[in-house]
């Protein structure tokens, strides 16, 4: 993929740019641990799974478009994960943990960068290419970026909750364009990274951006589970998509190490 042809780089942040230092149900584990709360791990990431998937569907968006409210969102969430694990706990001490736990989630303790991230983005800026966010996030997420030191890459940051509408609608991706402040921006001269077929490869693709997918997965798996994906926009971690940019320019390939 020729960069000099591109004018705006997007990127999802889940399992893209950055990952889980550990998994739900160990943190929320030792947070509740914090409050003389004892649960199983494995019990709470079950739960926690289980409460996710069943907000996500009642209560869209972060329980936007149904007036929720995404920090109350994340309060059924938490409250659930721990009150299906038998434990009755007062409402006072719930509040507390799930205050924590909010808050907890905007830091490093709980994020890190995924392999191969600071060094694309500084090579990508070494590129002068414009470069901003889309992820269906809460607005925690700028201030998450701040914390883990990613947000001065960013032109800007799109959450689903602030403009509306979720990946893989295509409004979300006409937001990034506008957001980007680029005179005569066609999607054809845009692309976006991402770890979730459905949302961000397709997403993308079907509003006429280019896409590449970062995926753990096999070519094979992903093509007999999607579909039409295109080999050569798979790569196993951003390392590798860093590495392709660079062989494909001639370039000396020079490793940047992250300090998270």
């Amino acid at each position: 993929m020729n960069l000099s042809r591109l004018r705006l780089i997007t990127f999802d942040v889940t399992d893209t740019l950055l990952k889980f230092r550990s998994s739900p149900g160990r943190q929320y584990g030792e947070i509740g641990a914090l409050y003389g709360v004892l649960a199983d791990d494995n019990a709470l990431a079950a739960n926690f799974k289980a409460h996710w998937y069943k907000l996500n569907k009642e209560h869209p968006n972060f329980g936007l478009t149904t007036g929720l409210g995404w920090d109350n969102w994340w309060k059924h969430i938490i409250a659930g994960t721990f009150q299906d694990s038998k434990f009755n706990i007062n409402d006072k001490k719930l509040d507390a943990i799930s205050k924590h736990l909010i808050d907890l989630y905007r830091t490093s303790n709980c994020w890190q960068q995924c392999f191969g991230t600071l060094g694309l983005l500084t090579y990508l800026r070494s590129k002068k290419v414009p470069l901003g966010i889309i992820s269906n996030f809460d607005p925690r997420l700028t201030q998450t970026l701040q914390n883990t030191k990613l947000l001065p890459h960013f032109g800007f940051v799109i959450t689903s909750y602030e403009v509306g509408f979720e990946k893989p609608d295509k409004r979300i991706f006409e937001e990034a364009m506008k957001a980007s402040g680029i005179k005569d921006l066609k999607p054809e001269e845009c692309l976006h990274i991402g770890d979730t077929p459905i949302l961000d490869y397709f997403g993308a693709k079907n509003c006429g951006w280019n896409a590449i997918l970062v995926h753990d997965k096999s070519y094979e798996q992903l093509k007999e589970k999607y579909g039409d994906v295109d080999r050569e926009r798979v790569f196993a971690s951003l390392y590798d998509l860093h590495k392709h940019f660079v062989d494909t320019s001639d370039e000396k390939f020079v490793k940047v190490e992250s300090n998270l």
